[in-house]
């Protein structure tokens, strides 16, 4: 989200990633331990979180706060995930065999930062799913391409331990409309116990940064956006640009925003969305939500 420089004062750590380190010294054996989702549960929410960039990893209140909420569900059968740092058309899926690397797309951090893995098990079966899901011709597969920054960063802290299949599939457009019908095409997943993960940013403004005073702005969109969804509003969702307050300061560009709306067409309720995660970091808001 922003480069190393600016954030020394905000997380100050022995070494980088070292609340990771601790987050795993301290709950591998729980997150190994945790009870596998079946069909008596019901089906999973659909999820949207605010990904961080490398700094999350130092962040041990975000670390754990991501921990405990994915503790707070049965732990999924595999897991699909949408990232703002993918587009792509037409639809395509990360590379679905154990321990693909990583896509490290990210630059000006401590070097320690791409060496972390995150080696989830074969998603071969989960690839083929959503192949069968998403279109009547082959949906492609960049064997290459690991999960990037959006997508492990997060579930380095929700699933530690790296033992559940995980796809990432490409945002076929920024429009928040399609976005919204991409959902709702991925919907049926959540009956099958896999949970689909949009993974964007509630507010994305480089600019606070160095003017705090506009945190007013993002703290007005975040604001704004929470009574939406309360609503279940997803017209003025689709068409934030012209209704959210501050939408130019906290979203300058619509990637980290409508991972948003892919969650909430993923849901069976619009207006179910509950706040999992709720702080304002750097001057922007890390809302992270549940919807059912």
């Amino acid at each position: 989200m922003t480069t190393a420089s600016s954030l020394a004062s905000t997380f100050p750590s022995r070494t980088p990633a070292a609340a990771y380190d601790d987050l795993l010294a301290r709950v591998l054996p729980q997150a190994r331990e945790q009870r596998v989702w079946n069909p008596s549960d019901g089906p999973l929410p659909s999820l949207f979180v605010s990904h961080g960039a490398p700094f999350t990893l130092d962040d041990p209140q975000w670390l754990g706060d991501l921990f405990d909420w994915a503790r707070s569900m049965p732990r999924p059968r595999a897991v699909v995930v949408i990232s703002a740092h993918w587009e792509r058309a037409p639809v395509v899926i990360s590379g679905a065999a154990a321990g693909t690397p990583l896509h490290y797309d990210f630059s000006g951090f401590h070097p320690r930062y791409k060496t972390l893995p995150y080696a989830t098990p074969d998603a071969t079966d989960l690839a083929r799913r959503l192949t069968g899901l998403l279109g009547r011709t082959p949906v492609h597969e960049f064997a290459d391409r690991g999960l990037d920054h959006g997508a492990f960063i997060p579930l380095m802290a929700m699933y530690p331990a790296a033992d559940i299949p995980v796809v990432q599939v490409s945002m076929p457009s920024l429009d928040p409309s399609a976005l919204l019908q991409f959902g709702a095409r991925l919907r049926p997943l959540r009956d099958e116990g896999i949970l689909v993960l949009g993974s964007g940013f509630m507010t994305h403004s480089f600019a606070v940064f160095h003017r705090p005073e506009l945190a007013a702005h993002t703290a007005a969109f975040d604001e704004w956006a929470v009574d939406a969804l309360a609503r279940g509003d997803a017209d003025a969702l689709t068409d934030y640009r012209n209704k959210a307050p501050g939408a130019a300061v906290a979203h300058p560009t619509a990637d980290h925003f409508v991972p948003l709306l892919l969650t909430v067409g993923a849901a069976d309720d619009p207006g179910s969305a509950v706040s999992a995660i709720d702080r304002m970091v750097m001057g922007n808001s890390t809302r992270s939500l549940q919807l059912t």
